[in-house]
């Protein structure tokens, strides 16, 4: 038994007993293993991955001990307005991932269920949801979601809200583009500001949120160049960073450290040598705990994963100048709000940007969005004559893992494209 799991072994043992004491192993471990990625980070990570480590650490660290300026979301949330409050963002999936790391995911599912919930609804949903029903998390002043991406999470925000009376504020993103539904995500985004405002008893200030919006059209042109780059460079990375990476492209967006972390990420792709192995563009979440994954891609030098698509999602220019208008446009125009013909697209250009020799798309258990458009992805990256690998599973409970499965086919699809392959 390893380190890790011993430790969540013993998390377990306090959940039910004394929730308190388990918070506090989950608080010392995010606060010791920061301290081990700051003074002592492994010598394969890059700089930008070892910065990106930290913060991401540092952030869940931050949100669990502070929550009277915490905020919980989801992943697609507008952060900047809370950023521009000083407010902390902490999701919902980044929450339940981080639990799954200290594999205590699996007792947290099993008290979600004891409440009735439907075992088909996304695993992080029923993660987040044990971990309040077992009170190891305590409750930030309040929760901001978006109705857009995903069916279960109204539902779990608003569950988790009413159990422990905290006030939700919902923004409901229309699927359909035009003029009139960015006026209509606009005006919830002004109601959103009072909100935050009676909630957090902070002032508004708009200079501070056009600051946020240049750092993130800044962050993204960055972006931009690593992608043009990345595919004829070596940047290995392991599982658990490249989800990481999600930090700086959703959860904190627009801020000083997202921004450094996209400067150290150019750096490090403009010194890196050639690559000479195969690269891989990821599309949607990856199980970073599953082990003959990590064998196959953590640190490799024949298969490399440069990209996942869920990082440039909403990549459009912002204006400065109208931050509420740029920020509800953001959310109508973010590619996941409209048909899946539009993801794959987006996955086609990836795939093209980064030189990618294969694409491997995960359906993540409970996931509709992913599981009913695999099809369409697929056709549309076979007319551009590119393997891709459909794989279903669980990104958070290590009970459907399926192992012998998993492992068969990334190694017979790696081994495709090894030999050169382009059926």
């Amino acid at each position: 038994m390893s380190i890790v799991q011993t430790y969540g072994n013993i998390i377990k043992k306090n959940c039910d007993s004394n929730p308190t004491t388990s918070r506090n192993l989950i608080n010392l471990g995010l606060h010791l293993e920061r301290l081990k990625v700051a003074h002592l980070s492994h010598s394969k990570n890059l700089p930008s991955f070892t910065y990106l480590n930290a913060m991401a650490l540092g952030m869940v660290e931050k949100g669990m001990k502070n929550p009277q300026m915490t905020c919980w979301n989801n992943l697609f949330a507008p952060v900047e307005i809370m950023e521009s409050f000083g407010i902390n963002c902490l999701s919902m999936e980044v929450l339940s991932s981080f639990f799954s790391g200290f594999t205590i995911e699996d007792l947290l599912i099993d008290a979600s269920d004891d409440e009735g919930l439907a075992t088909t609804l996304c695993s992080f949903h029923r993660t987040f949801i044990g971990a309040n029903n077992l009170n190891i998390l305590i409750p930030p002043r309040a929760s901001v979601t978006t109705s857009n991406v995903c069916d279960g999470n109204i539902n779990t925000f608003r569950y988790v809200s009413k159990k422990k009376d905290m006030p939700l504020f919902l923004v409901d993103v229309p699927h359909r583009y035009s003029e009139e539904s960015v006026k209509y995500v606009e005006d919830q985004l002004q109601e959103l500001i009072v909100f935050l405002e009676d909630t957090y008893k902070i002032r508004y200030n708009e200079e501070k949120l056009q600051q946020i919006l240049q750092r993130e059209n800044e962050s993204h042109q960055l972006y931009e160049k690593y992608l043009h780059l990345v595919g004829t460079k070596s940047m290995p990375s392991t599982l658990t960073l490249q989800m990481f990476t999600l930090f700086a492209s959703h959860l904190s967006i627009g801020s000083e450290e997202s921004l450094q972390f996209y400067r150290l990420l150019l750096s490090d792709v403009e010194k890196a040598p050639l690559y000479t192995g195969k690269k891989i563009l990821w599309v949607h979440v990856l199980p970073f705990y599953d082990e003959s994954l990590k064998k196959i891609f953590n640190h490799s030098s024949d298969f490399q994963i440069q990209a996942i698509e869920m990082n440039s999602d909403s990549n459009a220019p912002l204006d400065v100048s109208h931050p509420l208008n740029s920020v509800a446009r953001k959310l109508v125009a973010n590619v996941y709000n409209k048909g899946y013909e539009e993801k794959a697209a987006l996955c086609a250009r990836l795939a093209q940007q980064t030189k990618a020799d294969g694409v491997i798309h995960f359906a993540h258990w409970g996931c509709k969005q992913t599981s009913g458009g695999v099809q369409i992805l697929k056709k549309r990256l076979q007319e551009d004559n590119l393997p891709v690998l459909l794989l279903d599973g669980d990104a958070v409970d290590r009970r459907n893992e399926g192992k012998g499965q998993m492992k068969t086919r990334v190694e017979a699809f790696c081994e495709l494209l090894a030999e050169g392959d382009r059926r």
